[in-house]
């Protein structure tokens, strides 16, 4: 349950906001345990940004989060950012080409 929800695009969006959020706030205390925090920080923003999920293999399951996803039967690709196009009605979209 756990792994699933890190895996999907909420769970990759809160990774991301927390990891900025170290980030910013170590480098904003300018002293070593910011710089520390920061360091740490770098690690669920990236893990998020390029969908790794670092407890999946604590869980058995895949570092990928693609893989996470298809093993649980959600959409294998979740992307963070809907395009306009992708909230298109089919029949829409069938207009626009």
């Amino acid at each position: 349950m756990l792994v699933g929800f890190m895996a999907s695009r909420t769970g990759r969006w809160l990774r991301i906001l927390a990891g900025a959020g170290m980030v910013l706030g170590g480098l904003a205390s300018g002293s070593s345990r910011g710089a520390a925090v920061a360091l740490v920080g770098l690690g669920p923003l990236l893990a998020g940004a390029l969908d790794l999920c670092l407890l999946g293999p604590l869980f058995g399951q895949s570092l990928r989060g693609e893989d996470i996803r298809r093993s649980l039967g959600h959409p294998a690709e979740e992307r963070l950012f809907r395009t306009y196009y992708e909230r298109l009605s089919p029949r829409a979209r069938m207009y626009l080409h």
